[in-house]
């Protein structure tokens, strides 16, 4: 019996198989894959963390690279919450897993989705304008945390911060990293999802990212928290202010924002390390002759004890 080729089912049925039959083989492609890009994706936070630092060992190290070195530097990976009180402590010999949702450890620092918190953070700003205690607790409430990762390196402690906001047309994310001291900027890495090419997207190079090398998120005299400007190009820039970029405001202004935003919660932690480092001074008491009292009198002038 001769099959009619010309006939509608004929065709109908040609189209089920070759539907069943590509739709089938794309999928054993795409879940093939999949392990492969989630990877590639984690390898690529590693390498931004990495690159963030600020160090020479770091910089321009390749994704692949990442992934290998990345708990020869990050030692803790830390979960703030938005008074800077540390939630959630993993250290380099914690394995990270994030290879799919099912399997991610929420209380592990690196797998914070950052950018879905700050949708969240996007509603509450649109409720509460003007902040406040009700934008403070309603903050709280959402359980909105903070990642924070710890490097190491010939003796030395940085702090690398990771946030994101929103700049002309999309997402915009950023890594700091600080020194030791939790004031100083020692790195910065930024990124983009679909800002314009030549102008917004100058946040990827080093031209805009390094002027923040340096610069310092606390005030010189009082050494409250005051936030580093993106201001307007051409100008005279003190130790809180960059220069942002020609033509490319929204964005610039973004990065502002969420670089605020952020380290104002961070730099809280940073404040709770330098309260714990200072320790009471007890002065001896040697024997019963001791003086019962001793008074310091500062003036002017003089430092007198009586």
């Amino acid at each position: 019996m001769s099959i009619n080729k010309e006939g509608n089912g004929y065709t109908m049925t040609f189209a089920i198989v070759m539907v069943v039959v590509v739709g089938g083989l794309l999928a054993y492609i795409a879940s093939t894959l999949k392990p492969i890009q989630q990877a590639n994706v984690k390898n690529e936070k590693m390498q931004n963390i990495l690159q963030a630092i600020g160090l020479e060992e770091t910089n321009g190290v390749s994704r692949d690279e990442a992934g290998k070195i990345f708990n020869d530097y990050i030692t803790e990976r830390i979960i703030l919450d938005y008074d800077g009180n540390v939630v959630s402590k993993k250290t380099n010999e914690d394995q990270i897993e994030s290879a799919a949702k099912s399997m991610k450890d929420e209380k592990d620092a690196f797998n914070l989705e950052v950018r879905k918190y700050y949708n969240t953070l996007t509603g509450l700003m649109k409720k509460y304008p003007e902040g406040g205690a009700e934008y403070e607790a309603a903050i709280k409430e959402k359980g909105i945390t903070y990642p924070l990762f710890v490097a190491e390196n010939g003796g030395k402690k940085y702090f690398v911060t990771y946030f994101s906001g929103k700049g002309l047309w999309d997402d915009i994310w950023g890594y700091v990293a600080f020194r030791e001291d939790g004031t100083t900027i020692n790195g910065t890495v930024f990124d983009h999802k679909g800002e314009t090419p030549g102008l917004g997207s100058k946040i990827t190079e080093e031209l805009f990212q390094n002027q923040f090398i340096g610069k310092i998120i606390t005030d010189e005299n009082s050494g409250e928290y005051k936030p580093i400007k993106v201001e307007k190009p051409g100008g005279e820039y003190n130790q809180h202010q960059v220069a942002g970029l020609s033509g490319a405001t929204f964005t610039a202004v973004g990065v502002d924002e969420m670089m605020n935003r952020s380290l104002e919660v961070y730099n809280k932690y940073f404040s709770s390390l330098k309260t714990a480092s200072v320790q009471p001074i007890e002065l001896p008491v040697s024997d019963t002759n001791m003086m019962d009292s001793i008074q310091v009198v500062v003036d002017s002038t003089m430092l007198a004890i009586k």
